[in-house]
Parts: C-alpha cells; structure tokens; sequence
C-alpha cells in the first residue's frame, strides 16, 4: 500500500489547539501523526492548516431555497439533481459528514457512497414524522396540501397515535434510515402551526423511541417550544433541534440526560433573506422568523453558558447550501470559544451520530478525512473562502494543495 504523507502542516488534531506535524495516510486511514515522517509520496503543505473532515448535523440536501411558489412549479425529479449540486457546495467547505434531517433517501446516499456523484458522507432521516397539523403536515387553508410527496423508499410522515408511530417508523428504518427525525412542535416555516406548542404525547414518543432503540439507531428532534423539547428529552430523543423557546428547566433536564443541542442559529436568518430576495414565503412564516430570531439567539447563549452539549447543525435548505460554516462565527457570537465552535463540527459532532470511532479527530486508526485551510481556522468570518483541499480517505475529492 502506498504511504502518503501530509507534510509541514498545522494539524488540529480534534483535541487541542493547531500543532505544527506531519500526518500520514495509507489504505484511506490515518497511520501515524507527528514531526518528521515520511511516505512513498508527500503532500506538501506549506504551513497552511489541516483539520478533520467538518461536520454539519442539520441539512436538508433536496432542498436549495425556501420559496412556495417555485416548489409548486418545479417537477418532482428536478430536486434530485438539486441535491448534487448542494452536496458539491458542501463538501467543497470541507464538510466531508452530513446528518440529513429528511429529504434525503437511500438513492441519494447510496450515490454518494458509491462515488457516482461527489458529497460529503451522508446519514439519512428519509422523512421527517409530524403528527396532523404539525411542522410535517403541507395543509394549506386553501385545501392544497403541499406535503412532501411519498414515493418507493419515502413514507409518509404524518402520523397520529402510537400504534401508528411504531408501524410507521418501521418503515422508515426499513427504508435506509440511519436516524429518525421527529417534529415535537410547531415550527417557523409551518405556516399551520405555532412553534411554541407541543406536539406529539408522550405515549406517541415513547413507541418511537422504543423503536429506534431497537433498531439501534438515534432520535433527533424539531424541538422550538418548550413543552416539546421537554417531551422530547423525558422520551430519551438524542438531539434537539433548534431549542429557540429553551428555557431554564429544559437546559437542567437537557444537561441531566446528557441531551445534546444543535441550534442552527442560520435558519431563522436564513428565511428573513430568502424573503428580501424576494422568495415566495407565507406571511405566518415570516412574522414568526421575526418574531423568534433574538429569543433564540437567547435561549443558545444560556445553553452554551450551562454546559449543554452542541453540535454544530445549519439547516441549510432553510439557508443556502456551501454557506453552512457561517454557523460556526454565530456560535462564537454567542458565546461559544473558537476552540468550542471547531468542536461542535469535528469531535463533539461526531459523538452525536455515533461515529466517533472513525471519524471527527486526527488519529491513528481514523479515516483520512483531512481539509486544508490557508489562515488561521479559527477565524470563522470566511473560512470557507479559505478551504483549499478536501480528503475523504485519503483520496482528493475537491480544490487542489
């Protein structure tokens, strides 16, 4: 097998601040890190950066924009090819690992995976589950429903009761899911709903959870009201999704079950300029981004400041794709060190889904996912400007040392 050495770099391990070290790569894993080794062949890097492949655990890749009127006038299929060229945008920032929050299906995974188009890694919710007249459910007072259409491999979301909820995230699993999303409250987009309420009882979470348990997978929750992030944390779900109503008992209950949060501070920013650009979006929706995009920069300060756990997540669909690092400079304008922010899209993120053994961290034994950035990467206003190389397993998958 042939040894390749990344030479004269800064490396950020994924555990302490940037080190001036060699890493080297063989069969697409990590063999050894340091000073001064040597390969078959040698990737010179010339002091610039080299951090673990990044992280984004909130995406919706069939998605690129928000805007009513264009969803309805464009053809089912065209949202496939959308999808590559947002999971180009995506890995081309170094994000190399995506946790889709629905949308996605096995197709499009696998297609990655089987390189037969460019992306970041992809683990997959296939559907998000909201119970009628929830943040899942398409109705519109005209009696349109707009619901994201099922199809082979895409099952419905909506559901209602548990016996409901165990078949239907059944299918989901078998389906391809690697995670199941749940919408524990009304959102901002939902033009229906109202993001401060809860939805689903408890007995309906229990079943899912129950479920996704057996199935060995992990629950991530659309939580924004508190009565639904409460519920979702009681019912044992993994993540919570956006938390913009957080308040002080659900930060306790999140910090005694080690729940862990990904706020997405873009969307509620994202939506505001899809608007002024001039997209289609009901006007509920965006009274409602108005309405919460300071509580909720609010609710992640005190998160971050009680020592909940975060992942980094964008929501991007919501926000355009390619433009996902930009959650990192909110994370730190809210309180979270630079150090804290690399974190939350390297290691602590890699915790969240469960791939920790392979990836999020430069080590022996991990998968050479490896981006090279000119600077200081600690710097977040442009880092994706900055990103000039991107490695999955050792092999280059964008831009050129």
């Amino acid at each position: 097998m042939t040894r390749t050495v990344f030479r004269g770099g800064r490396v950020f391990d994924g555990t302490a601040t940037l080190a001036s070290a060699d890493v080297v790569v063989e069969d697409g894993r990590i063999v050894d890190v340091g000073p001064g080794l040597d390969g078959d062949e040698a990737v010179q890097l010339d002091e610039r950066a080299v951090l673990p492949g990044l992280f984004d655990c909130h995406t919706h890749v069939m998605i690129d924009r928000i805007d009513l009127m264009r969803e309805l006038e464009t053809p089912f299929s065209y949202w496939f090819y959308v999808a590559i060229e947002n999971l180009r945008k995506t890995l081309a920032i170094g994000i190399t690992t995506v946790r889709d929050a629905a949308g996605a299906d096995l197709g499009i995974k696998m297609a990655a995976e089987e390189g037969l188009i460019a992306g970041p890694r992809l683990r997959i919710a296939i559907t998000a589950l909201s119970q009628t007249g929830g943040h899942g459910d398409g109705w519109m007072p005209s009696g349109y429903d707009i619901t994201s259409p099922t199809y082979p491999g895409m099952p419905s979301g909506i559901v209602d009761g548990p016996d409901e909820m165990r078949r239907r995230v059944r299918e989901i699993v078998r389906a391809g899911a690697d995670h199941i999303k749940v919408c524990t409250s009304g959102g901002v987009l939902s033009p229906r709903d109202d993001p401060r309420h809860g939805h689903f009882r408890d007995a309906e979470l229990a079943v899912l959870v129950e479920e996704a348990n057996a199935a060995g997978i992990f629950v991530m929750a659309h939580a924004q009201g508190a009565p639904g992030i409460k519920a979702a944390v009681r019912a044992g779900i993994r993540s919570i999704e956006h938390g913009i109503f957080l308040d002080e008992e659900a930060i306790a209950m999140m910090l005694k079950r080690g729940t862990w949060l990904v706020p997405t501070l873009l969307a509620p920013q994202g939506v505001l300029d899809a608007a002024a650009a001039g997209a289609a979006i009901p006007a509920a929706s965006l009274r409602k981004a108005h309405e919460v995009i300071d509580i909720h920069r609010a609710a992640v300060r005190r998160a971050i400041a009680a020592g909940v756990k975060i992942a980094m997540g964008t929501d991007s669909g919501v926000t355009p794709h390619g433009h996902n690092l930009r959650e990192l400079a909110l994370l730190v304008e809210n309180g979270m060190t630079p150090l804290g922010a690399m974190l939350a899209t390297t290691r602590s993120a890699a915790e969240l889904i469960g791939v920790e053994d392979e990836l999020g961290s430069i080590e022996p034994g991990k998968r050479a996912d490896l981006v090279v950035v000119a600077g200081d990467p600690f710097d977040y206003a442009d880092l994706g400007d900055r990103v000039r190389a991107v490695y999955q397993d050792g092999r280059l998958v964008s831009g050129a040392v």
